[in-house]
């Protein structure tokens, strides 16, 4: 029998070296609406939790409603179509993996379209591409990757998340799956460490990490 049934792969971070780019450009756009973060700060208050959240969050501290599709989306999509690309070492993982795998992520079902088109990553992953947005409660809550075993029709118990951030991780552990964190984008090993988690610095070693 093979370890797992299904590995599920959170996007931004994981898959796309998105979240490099994203916090850059949040961290201009913040300090330009009167909230200056630092990156860290951004990585520790946003990274691995949907817009909406990020948007709540910033119109409580400045005071005023905010046009995320003005004010935000198009700096994103400016520097995804520019600069974005696939994870080093993620596309040797797919194209060996043997095992169904999917995606679950706290992106918007367009934004997911939109980033893993630009990378060519779309068609790996028809029909198997599952977004906060279809739940009823984001990461940390355990919905997204409940949700993608059940279209994907395996036992949570059977499945491999591939995670990047701290909030996917708590997902993950609640939805009672195995948890694999990579460490080489921009939340540190020291954070994603925690009972029972796999942490991996190199995407390359992510294949016998998963059939070992």
């Amino acid at each position: 029998m093979e370890r797992f049934a299904l590995v599920i792969f959170d996007c931004d971070g994981v898959l796309i070296d998105s979240e490099r780019l994203a916090v850059r450009t949040e961290a201009a756009i913040l300090a330009a609406l009167g909230w200056p973060l630092s990156e860290s700060e951004i990585i520790d208050r946003f990274v691995g939790r949907p817009a909406a959240h990020m948007q709540a969050e910033v119109e409580r501290h400045i005071g005023r409603s905010l046009d995320w599709a003005v004010e935000f989306e198009p700096r994103y999509r400016d520097v995804f179509e520019r600069e974005l690309a696939p994870v080093h070492g993620v596309v040797e993982v797919l194209d060996s993996l043997e095992t169904p795998s999917c995606v679950a992520s706290s992106s918007t079902l367009d934004s997911l379209s939109f980033k893993l088109e630009l990378v060519g990553m779309r068609e790996r992953f028809t029909n198997r591409i599952f977004s906060c947005e279809e739940v009823a409660n984001a990461k940390p809550a355990p919905d997204v990757f409940l949700l993608a075993a059940h279209k994907m029709g395996v036992d949570p118990r059977r499945c491999a998340v591939i995670e990047d951030s701290v909030s996917g991780v708590q997902a993950a552990r609640a939805a009672g799956m195995a948890v694999f964190a990579f460490s080489g984008g921009v939340t540190s090993a020291e954070r994603l460490t925690c009972d029972g988690v796999v942490v991996f610095a190199e995407m390359a070693a992510l294949r016998d990490l998963l059939t070992g």
